[in-house]
């Protein structure tokens, strides 16, 4: 433990020059931590699919970083695009530099009962939830561990634990998510780079909103969580920029569930 008086352990969140990819950074929980990292120093990539809601929103995501003097830019890649994921690690490798924290935040859950999964519905969510975060994982990882330091943050979901009974591939990805997390995390150990799972619980996001705002569905969740609150974006935060800077360089292969307790409640 350094002894010297000007040391603060706040510093070692300190993300001065890093740079940081968060997809589906639009809104919702991946706004939030590229805000985040942003406040804490890091240069954002703020990741969207490329719609034209979604692009307004990316840019207003950079707007505020940059009026609260940070730095961000915007990027669109349809992840159900067969690899435009790897070709947009190579446009921010390109644009901004080396990526050194990576945060797998898009996904998409399609609720449909099991009878009636189609291909394309099925496909549609391995795309997204899988093929893509592979691929920068395989375009990333490589430069982290030549570089002796890197971040990579999944985010998970309370599916992967308890699954929706209309969630059969949203909540399967998930698990499998975490498992390649703790796979990595096993392979990459002794290269300075470390890879996390962060599993939210209920998070009032844009997503959830319309199931959310029915009053008994509310209450239902609010008694199932042992803090009795749902969660916001911002609720993720702490967690994140945990596991994203040196303040957790000794936590790998973790998966934290950031949830009111809803895991063990």
């Amino acid at each position: 433990m350094p002894t010297d008086a000007a040391y603060s352990p706040m510093s070692l969140f300190d993300l001065t020059g890093r740079r940081a990819l968060v997809t589906g950074a639009r809104r919702g929980i991946g706004r939030a931590i590229a805000l985040a990292l942003a406040a804490q120093g890091a240069e954002v990539a703020v990741h969207h699919a490329g719609a034209a809601d979604e692009a307004r929103d990316a840019e207003a995501v950079v707007a505020e970083i940059a009026g609260r003097n940070g730095a961000a830019r915007a990027f669109a890649a349809d992840f159900a695009q067969r690899g435009e994921a790897g070709r947009l690690a190579e446009r921010i490798g390109q644009e901004l530099g080396p990526v050194d924290i990576l945060v797998l935040n898009a996904s998409i859950e399609l609720l449909e009962e099991y009878e009636g999964i189609s291909d394309a519905t099925f496909d549609r969510q391995i795309d997204l939830n899988l093929r893509a975060p592979l691929q920068l994982v395989q375009a990333l990882l490589p430069g982290m561990k030549a570089r002796r330091w890197g971040r990579v943050l999944t985010i998970g979901s309370i599916q992967q634990l308890r699954p929706h009974p209309q969630m059969l591939i949203y909540a399967g990805t998930k698990a499998a998510q975490l498992n390649w997390a703790r796979n990595l995390a096993r392979h990459i150990g002794g290269d300075g780079v470390t890879v996390n799972n962060l599993a939210p619980g209920t998070i009032w996001t844009a997503r959830n909103e319309a199931r959310l705002s029915d009053p008994a569905i509310r209450r239902e969740m609010e008694q199932r969580i042992p803090l009795g609150r749902l969660g916001k974006p911002e609720d993720l935060v702490g967690a994140a920029l945990l596991l994203c800077s040196d303040a957790g360089s000794y936590i790998n292969g973790a998966d934290l569930f950031v949830d009111g307790g809803l895991a063990v409640g």
